[in-house]
């Protein structure tokens, strides 16, 4: 029907469209022009549209979806990349939020933040903008890990050794599509190559956004409902350089997926599939540092207690070792981590979260071995955080939960959930938590 309209009539209702919502959204009009441009490929080849037709198909297919409208819970913090013109003793951190809006689908948000020299905590205003990144093309993949991750999925036949050997050590997804579409006969083993392929992609926000602004929304179908609990974590690699890694829950509204994000500034972020018979269940948390040159992970494999798990690879994860496991009345039902350990001179100290009577969700703690992350130091008996009145109402009742805490100064710096719904903090000193434990 848009189709049919005069180039008069486009012009008006486009016109009626910025009007309303010029205001709402930044360079509205480049979206709506990439709006189209994915519209396209389902439009008459070889049609030519006006600019002002194409930006009104672009707002046919575009709605307005309200990110943290039912919730802005589940927190990580972790030092912001940009310490520039930071007094002695602060720290400017960046928050990642999990965002819920309409019909429970989960998005990842952020805000900024100062702790100063005496542990006060001040959030910046966030502006009254959000916005999606672009997807990067040029995104390249490097065979051997691909045909790993392949070969976990069952996909290791001849089809898939004759397409990989049609492609360079490294390819791009329009090089695989290529190679896949000269055999039409492995239509399905070929329709699992490129979701495997275009699960492992990257995006790019503009530099002139604030982070407060960008906005990491569900796009690939293990996603369609949601990301879910991004524990980002600042990992120092063997050679002294850093780089951000999150684990997030992928839901499609029927399995979860853990999956993994790698960000060197928040501007440009790799979304990657973690594969292995251990990674599997919610809550998967990376270590900020190999641990005897390996990888290490906590991570839940049965739904009720804590495991650590080594690995060579950052993608690939085979086998657990189970450390903690329910053993105070506030934590009968389940365990889980609230995000990375943080490294103390008295070993790894994990946030834990724990589930008991009337599914009530508690924050505790335990320390494992710098050393040896399997073997347990000590434990705190009574959860540091539990729910009170504040906690009764929201979301979901009666929950307390983090996915990722830091040390500043001699402060432990706690961002929670309020029930699902909200974000406060705590702080604690470091030595307290230490001394309790038994």
């Amino acid at each position: 029907m848009v189709m049919a309209l005069s180039e008069s009539e486009v012009e008006t209702l486009l016109a009626q469209v910025e009007a309303e919502f010029g205001d709402r959204h930044v360079k509205i009009r480049e979206f709506l022009r990439r709006r189209f441009a994915q519209v396209r490929p389902w439009l008459r080849s070889g049609q030519l549209f006006s600019d002002a037709r194409q930006l009104l198909l672009g707002a046919y297919f575009t709605h307005e979806y309200s990110l943290e409208a039912a919730a802005l819970f589940n927190p990580s913090i972790v030092p912001h990349p940009d310490q520039s013109d930071v007094a002695p003793g602060s720290l400017r951190f960046t928050l990642s939020l999990r965002a819920t809006g309409e019909g429970h689908i989960s998005s990842i948000t952020f805000r900024t933040g100062y702790l100063d020299d005496q542990g006060a905590i001040t959030i910046h205003a966030p502006t009254r903008y959000s916005l999606e990144p672009a997807q990067v093309p040029s995104a390249s993949y490097e065979k051997p890990v691909f045909a790993r991750k392949l070969a976990e999925l069952g996909l290791a036949g001849d089809f898939t050794r004759q397409a990989l050997e049609g492609l360079g050590d490294a390819f791009t997804l329009e090089q695989l599509q290529a190679v896949l579409a000269h055999n039409q006969e492995q239509t399905g083993v070929a329709r699992k190559i490129l979701a495997l392929a275009e699960s492992n992609y990257e995006v790019r926000f503009d530099p002139d956004t604030r982070l407060s602004e960008r906005v990491l929304f569900p796009v690939t179908p293990s996603q369609r409902n949601g990301i879910e609990d991004a524990r980002f974590v600042l990992f120092t690699n063997e050679d002294g350089t850093r780089t951000y890694y999150a684990t997030y829950t992928a839901y499609d509204g029927t399995l979860i997926l853990p999956q993994f994000i790698e960000t060197l500034d928040f501007l440009h972020f790799k979304f990657i599939t973690l594969n292995g018979p251990a990674a599997r269940n919610k809550g998967m948390a990376l270590f900020p540092r190999k641990v005897n040159g390996l990888y290490a992970m906590l991570g839940r494999q049965d739904y009720e207690n804590i495991y650590v798990i080594f690995s060579d690879h950052l993608h690939f994860w085979d086998t657990a070792t189970l450390v903690v496991k329910p053993k105070f009345p506030w934590e009968f039902i389940q365990m889980g981590n609230c995000g990375s350990p943080i490294e103390t001179d008295a070993g790894w100290l994990v946030l834990s979260h724990g589930v008991g009577p009337m599914r009530k969700y508690c924050i505790g703690a335990f320390l494992l071995d710098r050393d040896d992350p399997t073997r347990v130091l000590g434990r705190l008996r009574e959860p540091l955080i539990r729910p009170t009145e504040n906690e009764r109402e929201g979301y979901v009742p009666n929950v307390v939960y983090s996915c990722g805490s830091l040390v500043h100064g001699k402060l432990l710096v706690i961002p929670f959930a309020m029930s699902d719904y909200a974000t406060t903090f705590a702080t604690v000193p470091v030595a307290d938590v230490l001394a309790a434990m038994e």
